[in-house]
């Protein structure tokens, strides 16, 4: 059973402070007289029990107690670059960072959970026992900030005001990390304990790259401690590493979701964005995909931009589901991103006058970022991931080296974005009326597909599959992807699954009101519906289409086709929709090779599903009752059409 503060503090037993007046000789001894007057400004004990015990564990030279202000902004732009860990650029506020070769993605093969004894620990992830966590923090962090300055941050991800919103402490020696806080995050310097007062608790995260070299990356480690909701991170320099402010602390709030509030909050992975519909209304969208499965993109599409990547949910009190976005700004996959697909974030990134941290893509001789899919014509030479770059570059297995890693990113304030909302930062959250899941699919589901019940609309979630992607070092293949958030679900899978059961079927949402909930794919291939071609069975930004469809559904302002899997929409709407929308012709040859069922495929996903979830007894039983069904409905499909069956079979099926 999983129990906050339970155990050794790390922190606190490896720094051995524990009362008030050495926390305060600590802060005299070490800070400078005009940080100890800002450390004045945080009086809340346990924050301030945490920074004195990280500094006498880390030992810096120097601490920078960040307020941010402009002038502390600036100092941290200026320190990042005197440490070297990025460069300036000719276009004016976008500076280069690189990550070290090896260390291009989240390494989830050296990321624990630390683990109380009975503490059940998510099968997905990896186990340290509390003790051992001690000694591998001892060893590792004693004294690593020496010769260093360490900056310690303020911040709440979430908008100021909001019941879901969580304060956090980051402190570090980066100045990578602490310019990424201040685009990615709100500064929560001045209101500090008021926030933490009123939500009652704050994360704390501790990290320091050491000597950065790359013989000490097998040493790494991201260690999570949910007990005392504190992060630890050494020996590594990737924002997802080390940034813990975001999936470090979207762990902690899956935790506070499910084991705290269950059935009245969630913390997802998940884009927020409006789509205008008819009438001026606006319609509020949240989805989830594994990282690199294009969120930010999705997120994109819309008109009123929130957030591309977490979403903090609850049930408000007029029966209507809302949504935050925990972050301010975006760390976005850049592959693939151009002026056809991409036209507002390309504008920031082309144009001067925005702030852009560019990571572990080319820069050429003449200082311009460029990576794959760009759009552009590919360059001759240059800098990127792994050293000087030149066209016709192979690796030492023949391989062509490519411009940009697939993970490579930019970081970039939301407010930057054209299609920026205000209600980003409006504490009451945005009406969530659509929750959408996908993953990289070639070969099974249809581009859009809508659960008809809310325990249909979390089965789509629990059933992603998706290929995997750059965003995790050493990942490959194919693999079953729940709700786009296993990554981030520190305890039982079972648990955040009822949570997901108990959320979107409450009695506390207005039935009107209630999300509808819906499967996307947009990665369907040629090659899976008949063709030869591995090319995608669409374009990306068809996406505006499939969000455009669910708007009116959600809406009942169009009907749909009702299949064992949810429903499906009608060729005659997607068909004035592409028209209107993007322009382009819908011919129903496409859209036939779109949302055939192909059911072989479908009871195979099924069937692996059952059989997975299968293996632990504490699976809710209501999925499988779900998967039944579907199951059920679909071999009454087959055994009258055969094992491809076309909308317009469905449809007189559905008649008899």
């Amino acid at each position: 059973m999983f129990k906050e503060n339970e155990g050794i503090d790390i922190v606190e037993a490896i720094g051995g402070v524990t009362t008030a007046e050495e926390v305060t000789r600590i802060f005299q001894d070490t800070l400078s007289s005009e940080h100890v007057a800002r450390m004045e400004r945080i009086q809340n004990p346990a924050a301030r029990l945490k920074i004195a015990n990280a500094i006498r564990m880390c030992k810096p030279d120097d601490v920078f107690i960040n307020t941010g202000s402009e002038a502390d902004r600036q100092f941290i732009r200026e320190f990042v670059i005197r440490n070297g860990e990025e460069a300036t650029l000719p276009m004016q506020g976008h500076t280069i960072h690189y990550d070290l070769k090896d260390e291009q993605g989240r390494i989830i093969d050296r990321t624990f959970y630390v683990a109380n004894p009975e503490e059940q620990v998510s099968s997905l992830a990896n186990r340290l026992e509390r003790q051992e966590a001690l000694e591998t923090v001892r060893k590792n962090l004693d004294g690593i900030m020496q010769g260093k300055t360490m900056v310690v941050g303020f911040y709440i991800r979430g908008p100021f005001g909001s019941p879901v919103s969580n304060p956090a402490l980051e402190i570090t020696s980066s100045g990578y990390v602490s310019h990424s806080a201040e685009i990615l995050y709100r500064n929560a310097y001045a209101k500090f304990d008021a926030e933490v007062a009123r939500l009652g608790h704050f994360f704390t995260n501790i990290h320091s790259e050491g000597l950065n070299r790359p013989e000490d990356l097998p040493d790494a480690r991201v260690l999570m401690d949910r007990s005392y909701r504190t992060t630890f991170s050494f020996k590594c320099t990737y924002a997802g590493n080390t940034l813990l402010m975001k999936k470090g602390n979207h762990r902690f709030a899956v935790d506070k979701a499910v084991y705290e509030n269950r059935g009245r909050e969630l913390s997802e992975h998940m884009f927020i964005t409006g789509i205008d519909g008819p009438g001026g209304r606006v319609t509020w969208i949240t989805g989830a995909a594994p990282s690199g499965c294009g969120k930010t993109t999705t997120a994109m599409a819309g008109a009123h931009f929130v957030g591309d990547d977490l979403a903090q949910m609850w049930i408000a009190e007029d029966g209507t589901v809302r949504a935050v976005n925990p972050e301010c700004g975006i760390f976005g996959i850049v592959e693939d991103v151009n002026w056809e697909g991409d036209p507002k974030l390309m504008d920031v990134l082309r144009r001067p006058g925005h702030e852009v941290i560019w990571s572990n893509l080319l820069i050429t001789e003449e200082g311009m970022p460029r990576w794959t899919g760009d759009g552009d014509p590919m360059p001759e030479q240059g800098v990127n991931f792994q050293g000087k770059w030149q066209r016709g570059m192979t690796d030492d297995n023949g391989n062509d080296v490519p411009i940009s890693h697939p993970n490579a990113r930019c970081t970039v304030a939301s407010t930057s974005l054209a299609n920026y909302s205000e209600e980003a930062e409006n504490g009451a959250g945005v009406e969530t009326r659509v929750v959408t899941y996908s993953g990289r699919d070639s070969d099974t589901m249809p581009p859009v597909w809508v659960g008809k019940t809310p325990d249909e609309g979390v089965t789509i979630g629990a059933c992603i599959v998706s290929a995997a992607t750059a965003t995790e070092v050493g990942a490959i293949g194919v693999k079953r992807s729940p709700w786009a958030n296993a990554p981030f679900i520190p305890g039982a899978l079972a648990d955040y699954m009822d949570a997901q059961f108990r959320f979107f079927g409450s009695d506390k949402i207005t039935n009107r009101k209630r999300p509808l909930m819906a499967g996307l794919n947009y990665f369907l291939t040629h090659e899976a519906r008949g063709g030869t071609s591995k090319k995608l069975l669409g374009e990306k930004r068809d996406v505006k289409v499939w969000l455009a469809w669910l708007e009116l559904f959600a809406h009942r302002d169009v009907e749909a086709l009702e299949s064992p899997i949810g429903y499906l929409p009608k060729y005659d709407d997607l068909k004035r929709l592409f028209h209107e929308i993007i322009d382009k012709e819908y011919p129903e040859r496409l859209y036939i090779q779109q949302f055939s069922l192909y059911i072989e495929n479908i009871l195979s996903r099924i069937d692996l599903q059952t059989k997975a979830y299968g293996e632990n007894p504490s699976t809710p039983k209501r999925l499988f009752e779900v998967l039944t069904v579907q199951r059920e409905g679909l071999l009454a499909l087959k055994a009258e059409f055969g094992p491809i069956v076309t909308p317009s079979q469905l449809e007189a099926f559905r008649k008899k």
